[in-house]
């Protein structure tokens, strides 16, 4: 299957591709906690990279969770995000995916900012942050920032070995929910189905990556759901990770994926949430919703955002105090039928 790009988009990714030259230090990176989009796309990146003879290592700032690390097996050396920090200051060359904000990198934002040098980014979401100046490939309507790498790829004439095209799947798959999400576009699905031609075994993919669990993400999932609360008459369900379960449990934030789809089944539900502490006085709210209801613009006077059905913000206080004023918020917000603020 051939995907065509419009002449828009061809130029503007031809344009983008003149940044990526041989002989610079490129650092790829993502944002924390490295989702399935993130890592594909990153990893998708570097094997097309390396094809056209360009070298470019990984420096993210938090580790690759362990049902990823298949991504980099055939990329030895590749990932150096133990050494971000050393690699980010040496760099020619920072590229971003699969956010807009410096702020989204954690602790490697102000070493992102002070190194002088540019800064690419390839993103597909909506965001109100900033990064240094430097080329861009964005598209909020891309359903995954792994089919704008696909792009790239099909814009510059770069051929998708099995490798490259195995890590866009990935990217893709996640970000699209295994392909259930509203954001499953008929294009999404052609780049999809062009990455497959490559000979890819999408069931063994699917295995690697939801299949492979450790017994801790089970007991999460068990324990997470017992503490699940529903208000029909809002349309507003949500659960709480409870305090200390994921070290108790051997179990990690990548652990937690999926856990918010569980409330967001339920009949009725427009808005779900799980509240989990990240730190002493600072609590992470995931959000989903259903229908017309528009997560990232709810979050976004919290700072938080992302997309339409799916966003995240973060706050300090008490797990009582951020649920206090979330759901409350959340409630006049579905009340106003959810459209937008």
């Amino acid at each position: 299957m051939t995907v065509v790009l419009t002449p828009d988009r061809t130029a503007q990714a031809r344009a983008f591709a003149q940044c990526l030259k041989a002989g610079q230090r490129i650092c790829i990176t993502t944002h924390v906690n490295p989702d399935g989009d993130g890592l594909g796309s990153e990893a998708g990146l570097i094997h097309l990279l390396k094809a056209q003879g360009i070298d470019a290592v990984v420096t993210n700032p938090s580790p690759t969770p362990e049902r990823y690390h298949f991504l980099f097996r055939d990329l030895p050396g590749v990932d150096r995000s133990p050494e971000a920090v050393k690699e980010l200051r040496r760099a020619d060359l920072i590229l971003v995916l699969d956010i807009s904000d410096v702020g989204r990198l954690g602790m490697l934002s102000h070493t992102v900012q002070e190194r002088g040098v540019p800064v690419a980014c390839v993103d597909h979401h909506v965001s109100t942050g900033h990064l240094p100046d430097g080329p861009r490939y964005v598209n909020q309507e891309a359903s995954a920032t792994g089919e704008l790498i696909y792009e790239l790829a099909v814009a510059n004439g770069w051929a998708l070995s099995p490798l490259a095209a195995r890590a866009l799947y990935v990217a893709i798959m996640t970000d699209t929910g295994a392909f259930r999400f509203s954001n499953t576009r008929p294009a999404v699905l052609r780049a999809a189905a062009a990455l497959l031609e490559t000979g890819l075994d999408p069931e063994q993919i699917y295995l690697d990556v939801y299949a492979n669990a450790p017994e801790g993400r089970a007991r999460l999932l068990a324990e997470t759901l017992q503490t699940l609360v529903v208000e029909p008459d809002h349309g507003l369900a949500w659960v709480t990770v409870p305090p200390g379960a994921l070290e108790r449990l051997g179990a990690t934030p990548d652990d937690l994926d999926g856990i918010v789809e569980v409330p967001r089944s339920i009949s009725g539900i427009r808005m779900a949430l799980l509240f989990r502490e990240i730190a002493a006085g600072r609590v992470k709210v995931s959000l989903r919703s259903v229908g017309a209801v528009d997560v990232a613009a709810f979050s976004r006077p919290f700072g938080g955002g992302g997309h339409t059905k799916a966003s995240g913000l973060s706050l300090e206080g008490s797990l009582a105090q951020v649920q206090s004023r979330v759901l409350a918020a959340a409630r006049d917000y579905l009340s106003g039928n959810g459209h937008g603020v």
